[in-house]
């Protein structure tokens, strides 16, 4: 325990019997319980976990394969189930160090984060030994991952190293979250629909032999769109069913004159282009007034969504109830 805080692990597992038996022996003594899923692996995974002697373990041994969501998914109902307080997701191939896990849980124990994730790149040593391809996929979706979730104030979307307050745990529909490796994100976007706080800590990553079963081109492709689903999903839910505000306006208009300006634009262009006439000063000005301003509107409604980042965490309310 730390401050009386029931800590759990969970860790899914597939084909990492190389690398798990030494990942769980770091785990510290901080955790109380450490629950592996074994997600179907087709090497000796479950048997690795079997033979390590450590009375804190507890294996789920899953008949299909569910993908990392799935697998994690079902560690954090059997830790719900069991009263803890903080659960840690730790992938089983060791690139995360668990000694860090005291580090990472550190705001969660503080109140000052209902979800924390790691942050790698925070420093030159680090950025050289990740995997260049890795590095770019990352970097190219962080911006993406921001203004699909709404958590402007994080980095790294696609770090696993994560811990999670109960309160928040709880209140999450864990079976609507994505089950393949969209998994980290969609956490995200359905913990900005609670109005949870998270937090990015800064901790090492040591990159070995692991084999990374994410395809950087298979995301390429998967990840867009339901990055544009998502950030659609919490236009709506947030400033047009929760609350109305003047991002709500700004929004909405910005959107209809910057497309009538562009569109319009482009019509009257082609038309007067392919009939070799000038396009008048005062129809182009039609054009260019609405498109500059609806995008000035656009640009005003993203800094007010920047800064409405959660500030508080639901853990305080959880705290209060609970005395």
């Amino acid at each position: 325990m730390v401050n009386g805080l029931k800590v759990f692990v969970v860790m899914p597992a597939y084909n990492e019997s190389a690398h798990i038996a030494d990942t769980i022996s770091k785990v510290p003594s901080i955790v109380d319980k450490i629950i592996v899923v074994d997600d179907a692996s087709t090497d000796n995974t479950a048997q690795v976990v079997r033979e390590v002697k450590d009375e804190r373990i507890e294996t789920i041994e899953n008949k299909k394969n569910l993908g990392v969501g799935g697998a994690t998914i079902a560690g954090y109902k059997l830790a719900l189930s069991e009263d803890a307080d903080i659960v840690v997701k730790l992938d089983s191939d060791g690139q995360m160090e668990p000694r860090n896990i005291g580090k990472l849980i550190k705001p969660i124990v503080d109140c000052e984060a209902d979800y924390v994730k790691g942050f790698r790149f925070h420093d030159r040593v680090t950025l050289r030994k990740m995997p260049k391809i890795r590095l770019i996929g990352n970097l190219g979706l962080s911006y993406f991952v921001k203004m699909a979730s709404g958590y402007w104030n994080i980095f790294d979307p696609t770090n696993g190293f994560t811990a999670i307050h109960r309160a928040a745990l709880e209140l999450l529909e864990l079976d609507n979250i994505s089950k393949d490796y969209f998994f980290e994100t969609d956490m995200l976007c359905n913990l900005y629909r609670l109005q949870a706080k998270v937090k990015d800590v800064m901790l090492a990553t040591h990159y070995g032999q692991e084999v990374s079963f994410l395809s950087p081109f298979k995301a390429l492709f998967q990840f867009p769109p339901k990055l544009l689903w998502a950030y659609l999903r919490r236009i709506v839910w947030r400033y047009y069913v929760r609350d109305f505000s003047h991002f709500s306006v700004l929004f909405l208009l910005g959107w209809v004159l910057f497309l009538f300006g562009f569109i319009f634009g482009v019509v009257v262009w082609h038309s007067n282009a392919s009939r070799g006439i000038a396009t008048p000063t005062g129809t182009v000005m039609l054009s260019v007034v609405p498109l500059f301003l609806g995008f000035q509107m656009l640009l005003h409604a993203s800094l007010y969504d920047v800064n409405s980042v959660p500030k508080e965490p639901l853990q305080k309310e959880y705290t209060r109830s609970a005395d």
